[in-house]
């Protein structure tokens, strides 16, 4: 572990800059949860360093030595990771939205609900729909993301059939095209969420909360069950997929949402149907 004490201060982060600058090594630098947003830390050495849940922000790293660095959690969103070496290194659930890894050195790295999206530059080859990351055109299926923080996300066209998204927080996501066939969705938030052109045919949708979603040209064939889900205000729901949906039993269209205290029916304003 380096001998080099950094903590929130102006000062102290000044001194790592510094450090950096100098060409000292930072190997194994614990800087958890620090604001780096921005920094210049070109060339640094910080191989083995924990960087969990660190604002690297429109940083630069380019050419940075990141072997072995724990970057869970950490945003990187704008940074600048040209050429920078992460071999082994673990970036499950960072933020690598418009981030820039054009040339950089992803072996053995970890990338598990790591968020990229349309902007995200990857190294020339790397197949990064297969890596576990999360983004538009993701191939996740069977994927285990229950309870993942994904509000905002671009999923769009990405495949999540018989995904684990149970509790998962996916407000305001874009989910156009995507396939959700066989998904376990119970108890998911897609408030405002849009599923424009999604499949979610034979989906678990228990306890879903779908207030205000695009449900335009959607797939809804032979779920197992809408039991508590709340559909209140939703979009582009067509008169013949709201009538199907009110033919559900009675013990699934009578059932509360836990959260917003509606029942399936009422949400579905199925009296008259």
């Amino acid at each position: 572990m380096v001998n080099l004490t950094i903590d929130r201060t102006n000062a102290d982060l000044q001194m790592l800059l510094d450090a950096v600058k100098s060409g000292q090594s930072l190997a194994g630098v614990d800087l958890y949860d620090r604001d780096l947003s921005d920094a210049n830390l070109c060339d640094a050495n910080l191989c083995g360093a924990s960087l969990i849940g660190v604002n690297l922000g429109g940083a630069d790293l380019s050419g940075a030595n990141l072997v072995d660095a724990d970057l869970r959690g950490a945003n990187l969103q704008g940074a600048i990771l040209k050429s920078a070496s992460l071999q082994n290194s673990c970036l499950c659930r960072a933020d690598l939205r418009n981030a820039n890894l054009s040339e950089a050195d992803l072996s053995g790295a970890k990338l598990q609900v790591a968020v990229y999206d349309s902007l995200t530059v990857w190294p020339e080859g790397f197949r990064y729909k297969n890596c576990g990351a999360v983004g538009p055109g993701a191939i996740l299926s069977g994927a285990f993301l229950n309870t993942a923080n994904l509000r905002f996300v671009d999923l769009s066209g990405a495949n999540l059939l018989g995904a684990y998204l149970s509790g998962a927080d996916l407000t305001g996501a874009n989910l156009q095209g995507a396939r959700l066939s066989g998904a376990n969705l119970r108890r998911a938030f897609l408030t405002g969420a849009c599923l424009r052109d999604a499949g979610l045919n034979g989906a678990e949708l228990n306890g879903v909360d779908f207030r205000g979603a695009d449900f335009t040209n959607i797939g809804l064939d032979h779920v197992t069950s809408i039991e508590g889900a709340d559909f209140t205000g939703v979009r582009g729901l067509s008169e013949a997929l709201r009538a199907m949906l009110c033919h559900r039993s009675s013990a699934e269209l009578d059932s509360w949402n836990s959260l917003t205290r509606t029942t399936t029916r009422e949400s579905l304003n199925c009296e008259g149907v």
